[in-house]
This record gives structure tokens, C-alpha cells and sequence, in this order.
């Protein structure tokens, strides 16, 4: 069997968080004693990590941790803004296909990365590939993670 044909294997572990996701803000440094920290910039993304670890560890079901290399599939949907639709409710079709505006796809990621790490798997050093996308919806992620 190839390497690209262990990417479409099953999934080791899925779930669905619902909730409007939000992104892994920018990165800062902070002193911290004598040291330095780094800290997550965005205040929306705490509650939004939680919610993700906690899903994920009620889809682990007490397993122990993820050790080698994983490959991440995240969808992540957001909701169409109300200038969207027309008076009848349908769709417009002026309006966009894809959501490409903020939150970016790679923070999003990021967050989600963030919420599985200690409790998917070790470190999200583990993630070698990752399919993402950002689409229109009922707000939420659907989560996928494959042990290549």
C-alpha cells in the first residue's frame, strides 16, 4: 500500500463540536519572571478550546493517547450572514460561495490543534498532514484524526 492511500484510511477518532468556532488568536510574547511566555492574544478562544477538549475526550472513552504520526481533517462551518438571503429566504445569487473572510481557516485550525493536545495526543508536533475547510453552515467542526 502506498503512503497517499493511508490517508484515506478511516477515521481513528470522529466528532462534532457545535458552537461558533473561534480562532487561536496571534501569538505575544509576555515576561514572566525572568523568562519569557507566550500567550494566546484572543479572549474568544479559551471557552471555544474547552468545549473542543471537552468532545474530544468524551470521544476518546478513556483510550489512552495518540502516539505517532496523525493526519487532522477539519471542516469547520460558519453561519451565512443575513445579507445573504433575499425576502423569500433563498440564497441570493450574488451571494459568496465560500466564506473567505475572517476567522482564517489556519487559526482555526490552530485552536482546535491547541484544545487535542494532552488529550487526543501528546503534542500536535504529531499532526504530519491536515485537510481543513471553512464553508457555510450550521455552526460547528466536524472533527477527524487518523493514525497513519
Amino acid at each position: 500500500m502506498s503512503q497517499g492511500t493511508q490517508l484515506v484510511s478511516s477515521p481513528t477518532l470522529a466528532f462534532t463540536v457545535h458552537g461558533t468556532p473561534a480562532p487561536a488568536g496571534s501569538k505575544k510574547a509576555v515576561p514572566m519572571g525572568k523568562r519569557w511566555g507566550v500567550i494566546d492574544d484572543s479572549k474568544k478562544s479559551r471557552p471555544w478550546k474547552n468545549l473542543v477538549a471537552q468532545h474530544a475526550g468524551d470521544a476518546m472513552a478513556g483510550r489512552e493517547l495518540l502516539q505517532g504520526p496523525l493526519h487532522l481533517v477539519l471542516r469547520f462551518y460558519v453561519r451565512r450572514p443575513k445579507a445573504h438571503f433575499g425576502a423569500s429566504g433563498a440564497i441570493r445569487p450574488a451571494a459568496p460561495r465560500w466564506p473567505a473572510q475572517k476567522p482564517d481557516a489556519t487559526k482555526l485550525l490552530r485552536a482546535v490543534e491547541d484544545a487535542m493536545q494532552g488529550v487526543v495526543y501528546r503534542n500536535d508536533s504529531q499532526v504530519v498532514a491536515q485537510f481543513v475547510t471553512k464553508e457555510w453552515g450550521p455552526e460547528r467542526v466536524e472533527v477527524e484524526v487518523r493514525e497513519l
